[in-house]
C-alpha cells in the first residue's frame, strides 16, 4: 500500500504529463460555479476519473475536472466541482485533491461554496467571505498517523482564512462595487437540510450561514501550509420562524445567477494577488 505522500506524487506527475502550467492558486469551485472554468485560459483539461487515486464527484452541478491555466494573468489549478463527505468517501478522500494542488505548486487556495444564510442581514446572491469556521461534520481529515513531509502534527487554527487575503478581497469586492458581507461558516454533514431547531441552534452557537463543505478543505490547506480565502454565495434562506421548503433546483439556479459577478470578482482578485 503506496503511503498518501507517495499517491499525491503520483497523481501530481499524472496531471504534470497533461500541462506545463505551474500553479500558483488552487480554485475550489462548488455548486453550481463550475462555470467559473470556462473563464480561463485552459492549458489542459484531466477528469477526476483519470486521475490515479481521485475519486468521482457524483453530485449534481459538479462537473469532476481539474483545469489547468491562466486567470487574472496568474497560473491556476481549478476544481470544477468538489466531492463531498456525504458521498460516502472519507475524510481523505474528499481532501486529496487538495494535497495534488499544493503538490503541483498551489500555496494559495481560494475555496467557494453555496451557503444558507441564518441571518436577516443576508439575502439571495449574496457573496460573503469566511471568517471564521465551526467543524459539525463530525470527523476531521487530520485524524490518524501524521507524515510530516505533508504537515506538522497539531496545525495552529488561529487564522484558518487568511486576514491579508480577507481584506484584499474586500477591496476588490468595493472597487467592483459589489457587497461582501462577513461571515463564520458552520459546516455540517449533510446531505440533508436542516431543521428549523438545528437552524436555531447554529445560529446560536456564532454561525451566520451553514454548508456541507470547506471546512474539510481549509483544515488540509492549512495543515499543508496554504494561505485560504473562503467565499460563498448565499443560495437558500434559512429562517427558522419562516422556513420554506428546500428546492434544489431553485438553489442552483441562485448560484448560477451570482456566477457573473463572482466571474469579475475573482479575476479582479488574482490579477491584484
Amino acid at each position: 500500500m503506496h503511503s498518501l505522500f507517495d499517491r499525491i506524487r503520483e497523481a501530481a506527475a499524472f496531471v504534470r504529463t497533461r500541462t506545463g502550467i505551474e500553479p500558483r492558486f488552487g480554485l475550489v469551485l462548488g455548486t453550481g460555479l463550475g462555470d467559473l472554468a470556462d473563464a480561463m485560459e485552459i492549458d489542459a483539461i484531466v477528469p477526476y476519473a483519470e486521475i490515479p487515486h481521485f475519486v468521482r464527484s457524483t453530485t449534481e452541478g459538479h462537473k469532476g475536472n481539474l483545469v489547468l491555466g491562466t486567470l487574472g494573468g496568474k497560473p491556476v489549478v481549478s476544481m470544477q466541482g468538489r466531492l463531498h463527505y456525504y458521498e460516502g468517501y472519507s475524510m481523505q478522500d474528499v481532501t486529496f485533491p487538495i494535497r495534488v494542488l499544493r503538490a503541483l505548486g498551489a500555496d494559495d487556495l481560494v475555496v467557494f461554496n453555496a451557503v444558507g444564510g441564518m441571518t436577516t442581514h443576508l439575502d439571495l446572491g449574496d457573496l460573503v467571505v469566511v471568517t471564521d469556521h465551526i467543524n459539525l461534520m463530525g470527523d476531521n481529515p487530520l485524524i490518524g498517523w501524521n507524515d510530516d513531509r505533508l504537515g506538522e502534527r497539531f496545525p495552529d487554527m488561529s487564522e484558518p482564512y487568511s486576514r491579508a487575503r480577507r481584506e484584499l478581497a474586500e477591496r476588490v469586492a468595493l472597487g467592483l462595487g459589489t457587497p461582501l458581507r462577513r461571515a463564520v461558516l458552520v459546516a455540517v454533514a449533510g446531505p440533508n437540510l436542516e431543521t428549523a431547531a438545528e437552524y436555531r441552534f447554529l445560529a446560536r452557537i456564532g454561525a451566520d450561514v451553514v454548508g456541507m463543505s470547506m471546512v474539510p478543505e481549509n483544515l488540509v490547506a492549512v495543515h499543508a501550509g496554504m494561505q485560504v480565502l473562503g467565499v460563498c454565495v448565499v443560495t437558500d434562506l434559512c429562517r427558522p420562524d419562516a422556513l420554506e421548503k428546500a428546492d434544489i433546483a431553485k438553489i442552483i439556479a441562485t448560484a448560477n445567477a451570482a456566477e457573473p459577478k463572482l466571474r469579475a470578482f475573482v479575476v479582479e482578485y488574482l490579477k491584484r494577488a
